[in-house]
């Protein structure tokens, strides 16, 4: 509770919540088409969010294949939590590699650039992202997901797209995606096998 009441006032201080919030209210969620979308190929289940948490935290479930990750980006004022339900992932971030498996997590601190590559075919991972809200800027570019399997290989996703509208919604938001020249300077750990992920 203390917790709970620390990350709300933190929340507002920051101004990454909305005033409007009410008091948040217990209930029951599972994963299900109707709380699922497709965004730039990952299928992404959002079981907790702002509006749910009193800003608290944002709380996701998510597949994603090899080759659909976001590129090395920076949280202003957002904390990450990760745990792999199935597969891996391995994370880049202060000069670090992590080699993270399922039930494994990974913690990623606000203010640090980081950026991730799956190893496995697919990956089955659950997110903690706190204060909540961050996925109200994803939400502004998702779609209603048809099934609940990641999307066919032919949809856009940060490899293949024109990030520029996706970079304008995320600095709104305090998430800034690393150019070419910030990715060499802030994060020397990056070798060749993450070039196709930064922008040109």
């Amino acid at each position: 509770m203390i917790f709970l009441v620390k990350t709300i006032a933190h929340a507002q201080r920051k101004g990454t919540m909305s005033t409007q919030l009410t008091a948040p209210k217990a209930y029951k969620r599972s994963t299900s088409l109707e709380n699922s979308t497709w965004y730039k190929g990952i299928l992404t289940t959002q079981l907790a969010g702002e509006a749910d948490t009193g800003g608290a935290f944002d709380f996701v479930v998510s597949k994603m294949r090899k080759g659909t990750e976001p590129p090395p980006h920076v949280h202003d004022r957002d904390d990450e939590f990760f745990y792999i339900l199935s597969g891996s992932i391995r994370f880049y971030t202060g000069g670090q590699v992590f080699e993270v498996a399922a039930g494994e997590s990974m913690f990623l601190p606000k203010g640090k650039p980081h950026a991730f590559l799956v190893q496995s075919d697919e990956v089955h991972i659950i997110t903690v992202i706190t204060p909540g809200g961050f996925f109200n800027a994803v939400n502004k570019m998702n779609e209603p997901a048809q099934k609940m399997e990641i999307p066919s290989d032919d949809v856009l996703t940060y490899a293949n797209m024109d990030l520029t509208k996706t970079m304008e919604v995320f600095e709104k938001y305090g998430v800034h995606i690393l150019s070419p020249g910030e990715v060499a300077e802030k994060m020397p750990e990056l070798n060749t096998e993450i070039r196709g992920l930064t922008i040109s």
